[in-house]
């Protein structure tokens, strides 16, 4: 395997991230409007905004140390919660998941939210949990994946419930695994003529590095590999895959990866899998108009390719160079 160097890519990554400052520990998701005229973005102080920029800079190794600008970058993240619901809201994403992304960065500053969790006090117990994930709509993709590890991360991350609270989930989650595909749920697959195994991965990889975090064993782990491997022919409902700024290249390289830490099955083929991805995007990053590029307007989607980048450095070792090592932040906590 020929080794890649990524430094100019994460120099762009970094001077993009700078033009987003507003001031301080505030930053713009986007600092221009929708191209197509679609939607109106919000082109001041966002939540993703100031999440995205501390979890790149955190991932990047240039994290602020500086004691009174660290409260500036809180104070920013905080601002952010409605203190009624004690939810983070954005528009964009479920509360539920802009709740997690933002108590997640500021996990990064040891830092918790002001206000209590109320919209999510009843899941901690342990029935209403289970009750939830339930009656979730599995067959949906990004739906259940942005709700229940979006609550188990707000949770565990700011320790608001008991181990026996999280040993009730994984006991769920273990027993309702599919086990031909090694997502979720059991019982939803086949998926429906049309439907994208795809995205269901993307949806099943926010349950994932919530094993990770608790150092859970997967319940499937070589049917996992199966399916990502099965991916790379089949990518339904994403057409430019590992040629955009997107959290779906992450989603599938990280299961991929974690997965081929838990089992030998493949994993030559596992390896060249990542390999020749990992060519591919690289060579479409380094060609990336990063000035006019839509895609690196948005702070969240570049975050998710500074994960796959990260993601991809710790699967293939000696391969992937940046003078400064990569940290990825689901290794510190969960949810991204």
């Amino acid at each position: 395997m020929d080794i890649i160097n990524i430094n100019s890519i994460l120099n762009n990554i970094k001077k993009t991230v700078d033009s987003h400052q507003l001031s301080t520990g505030e930053y713009a998701r986007w600092i221009w409007d929708d191209p197509a005229g679609e939607t109106k973005r919000n082109l001041t102080s966002n939540a993703y905004g100031c999440a995205d920029a501390a979890n790149i800079f955190y991932t990047l190794n240039c994290f602020p140390t500086d004691v009174e600008e660290r409260k500036l970058w809180v104070k920013g993240l905080q601002a952010h919660q409605d203190e009624k619901t004690g939810l983070f809201v954005e528009g964009s994403h479920l509360p539920s998941h802009t709740t997690a992304h933002c108590v997640a960065a500021l996990e990064l500053f040891d830092a918790k939210p002001l206000y209590p969790f109320y919209d999510f006090k009843k899941y901690e117990d342990n029935d209403a949990m289970c009750q939830l994930l339930e009656s979730l709509n599995w067959p949906e993709a990004k739906g259940p994946g942005h709700i229940a590890p979006a609550i188990y991360s707000s949770f565990v991350i700011t320790r608001a419930v008991p181990h026996s609270w999280v040993d009730n989930y994984f006991d769920w989650l273990n027993k309702n695994c599919d086990p031909e595909t090694a997502l979720w749920r059991k019982g939803t697959y086949p998926l429906p003529q049309g439907a994208s195994i795809c995205q269901h991965m993307g949806d099943g990889f926010h349950f994932l590095f919530t094993y990770e975090h608790a150092r859970m064993a997967y319940p499937y782990p070589d049917k996992l590999i199966d399916t990502c491997l099965d991916l790379c022919t089949d990518r339904i409902g994403y057409p430019k895959f590992g040629k955009q700024f997107h959290f779906i290249e992450v989603d599938w390289v990280f299961c991929l990866n974690r997965a081929s830490r838990q089992t030998k099955h493949r994993f030559d083929e596992v390896q060249a899998a990542l390999y020749g991805f990992a060519k591919d995007y690289i060579s479409w990053l380094n060609i990336v108009d990063w000035e006019t590029d839509d895609g690196a307007n948005d702070l969240h989607m570049l975050f998710g390719t500074l994960c796959c980048l990260t993601e991809l450095q710790l699967a293939l070792p000696g391969i992937i160079r940046s003078d400064v090592p990569l940290r990825m932040v689901l290794d510190r906590r969960p949810f991204i």
